[in-house]
């Protein structure tokens, strides 16, 4: 379990993220089309995982928003957004931003991508919900950088993650 913060409030996930060197796990995340992406749906292209809590919140728009920009100009990256929203919530979204250079997941079925990732949140407002990690993989699903934001209402480091591209 890691313990991170919710407006300086403790509260723990349920476990820990993956180790950088290690190969990202597999998963099955619904876009908003309601198909079923998988990790080796992204095969070859170097990923940003943008995790958060839910789009309906201002940091994590700020964090959609800040990755739609500058992954916009590095060839063979993809930002993939994910929370346990509803593809409907997310689509709407990206559609009212203008968003294009992101590709939002949901894992609204059953929460298994926050939980085999360590990050789903077990106590507190917002237990249940994914907190608010960025997960860097390369080309090959490689983990090169990781980090779970102390107090979920901040943003996170994108300068350090994009430093690994």
């Amino acid at each position: 379990m890691a313990q991170i913060a919710l407006k300086g409030n403790p509260v723990q996930t349920v476990g820990n993220l993956p180790e950088i060197g290690s190969q990202a796990k597999d998963f099955a995340l619904v876009a908003t089309d309601l198909s079923v992406k998988t990790l080796a749906d992204f095969k070859g292209s170097q990923l940003v995982l943008n995790i958060f809590p839910s789009v309906d919140t201002s940091t994590c728009a700020a964090s959609v928003r800040k990755f739609n920009e500058k992954v916009s100009a590095l060839e063979n990256t993809k930002v993939l957004c994910i929370s346990r929203d509803l593809p409907f919530a997310q689509n709407r979204f990206c559609g009212a931003e203008g968003l294009e250079n992101v590709v939002n997941l949901s894992d609204f079925k059953d929460g298994s991508f926050g939980k085999d990732y360590g990050l789903t949140i077990v106590d507190g407002p917002l237990a249940g919900l994914h907190s608010r990690v960025v997960i860097v993989l390369d080309a090959n699903g490689v983990v090169k950088y990781t980090e779970q934001v102390a107090d979920i209402v901040d943003e996170p480091n994108y300068e350090a993650a994009l430093a690994v591209l």
